[in-house]
């Protein structure tokens, strides 16, 4: 004989029972059904209980939680014995089903993502994953769109590394069910080199004496470029045949301007400075 139970897993104990058809004795009196035992199988023990009629009930009584996650199908025997002499014995073959309940939420693979992907134990509609922002601003919401069913991040705005460099959100995963977790996404913004630099003429005298000597400050030069790092470091220059030069061609903040020998006449000097 074989039997066939299906299970929701995550069921408890005594809370669940189920009936188990009785074997059958041609024989009768002593030599009918006299007792029952269970394979041992880690999860079910047996519960028999005798009729008015001397007819016995036989059921499966949960004893220890089931979970499909680890284990899906379960297969031990039910085994009836008389009381002849010599005994005799009939066996059933019991085949358990556990079937899903949703009781796994969504779990994201770490805490923080620059890329996301969420995962749920689940099966059919209890382990469908779906994402949401839960938690974003104003202005990564204009610039960013999410993938409900991928939770792929799209950028559908501008970016500008020089007035937003990180942008940082919370995105829901959901199941069919409605149990979700949660995870920070970082979303780093590379800088390009899109700024030309500025000159600005600091502290430029407007009259130099044409006997000034070699070295001394005439003005202060200040470059200023947006980018960052490397794409922010400056260099100038200066054309040749003018008795100037920069301190240093390397500009970080503010560089003097000096005087390179002594000024004859009283001519003007145009100055072309690079960036």
């Amino acid at each position: 004989m074989y039997k066939d139970v299906f299970i929701k897993h995550k069921v408890k104990g005594s809370e669940t029972r189920y009936r188990v058809n009785e074997a059958h004795d041609a024989d009768i009196g002593q030599n009918t059904v006299k007792q029952y035992s269970l394979q041992p199988n880690g999860h079910f023990v047996l519960s028999v209980r005798e009729d008015s009629d001397g007819s016995k009930s036989v059921e499966l009584m949960l004893d220890k939680e089931l979970d499909r996650e680890k284990q899906r199908d379960l297969d031990f025997m039910l085994i009836a014995v008389d009381g002849g002499n010599p005994q005799r014995s009939g066996t059933a073959n019991i085949h358990v089903t556990v079937l899903d309940a949703n009781d796994n939420a969504p779990v994201f693979d770490r805490a923080v993502y620059k890329a996301i992907s969420a995962s749920d134990a689940d099966e059919g509609v209890n382990g469908e994953v779906t994402y949401e922002f839960s938690r974003i601003s104003e202005r990564a919401k204009k610039i960013f769109s999410l993938d409900s069913k991928t939770g792929a991040i799209t950028v559908t705005g501008a970016l500008d590394f020089e007035s937003n460099s990180k942008y940082e959100m919370r995105i829901d995963a959901k199941d069919g069910y409605g149990l979700s977790s949660d995870s920070k996404v970082m979303i780093d913004i590379t800088d390009v080199n899109d700024n030309a630099p500025v000159i600005y003429l600091k502290s430029l005298t407007n009259a130099i004496p044409e006997n000034v000597s070699p070295g001394s400050e005439v003005g202060i030069i200040n470059v200023q470029d947006r980018d960052s790092e490397s794409n922010g470091q400056v260099r100038c220059s200066i054309q040749q045949n003018v008795p100037f030069k920069l301190s240093s061609p390397l500009i970080r903040d503010f560089s003097p301007l000096v005087s390179t020998a002594e000024r004859s006449g009283h001519s003007g000097t145009f100055l072309n400075l690079t960036a």
